[in-house]
């Protein structure tokens, strides 16, 4: 099996199977069915970007042996995870997010302002991401809302994933890391 670092820009390759993918930039999951040809536009994370007919899908980490690569895990946490530990679970998760135009995840990348967990007082909890996007006319915006619920979901003690998106502050480069533009080349 290949690896998802492995892939590279501009590869094709036909589906092995149907496949459940996010739409970029609508973030609603449809179908592509097996032997459609993709082509990879970026393979960052956990999940690969994909071009189809013309229209842009993500694939999620979990469906990559529809591409031929080995699929990975669900995220999950052991049922008796910590708070501290279910935080962080939530950080890591936003960490395999990506703009899938950019090559930085969200975290980085300066666009998650904040993240609220909530305990209920049936025991569900509930995560509370607030993020912005690089500009108040990105399209991408459902589509990388959709990628984290869906990691996030992965924990059975977290019950619902609500992604609000705000433009105040504006997002600027200078809420990048470091490490961030120095991957964009943005000094």
């Amino acid at each position: 099996m290949v690896q998802v670092d492995s892939l590279y820009k501009g590869q094709e390759m036909p589906l092995q199977r149907d496949v459940e993918v996010i739409s970029i930039p609508f973030g609603k999951t449809v179908t592509l069915t097996e032997d459609s040809l993709v082509s990879v536009m970026q393979a960052k994370g956990s999940s690969v970007s994909v071009a189809h007919e013309g229209r842009l899908f993500l694939i999620e980490g979990s469906n990559l042996d529809a591409l031929g690569l080995e699929p990975l895990p669900k995220p999950t946490l052991p049922e008796d995870a910590s708070e501290d530990e279910i935080e962080q679970f939530v950080w890591d998760q936003l960490r395999t997010c990506y703009d899938p135009e950019i090559p930085v995840n969200i975290v980085e990348l300066g666009l998650v302002y904040g993240c609220r967990i909530e305990r209920l007082l049936s025991g569900e909890r509930i995560v509370t991401i607030r993020m912005t996007l690089t500009a108040p006319g990105c399209g991408m915006g459902e589509v990388i809302a959709a990628d984290a619920r869906n990691k996030i979901l992965g924990a059975p003690q977290i019950t619902k994933v609500h992604v609000e998106t705000v433009f105040d502050p504006p997002w600027s480069r200078e809420m990048m890391s470091e490490e961030a533009r120095l991957e964009l080349g943005m000094f």
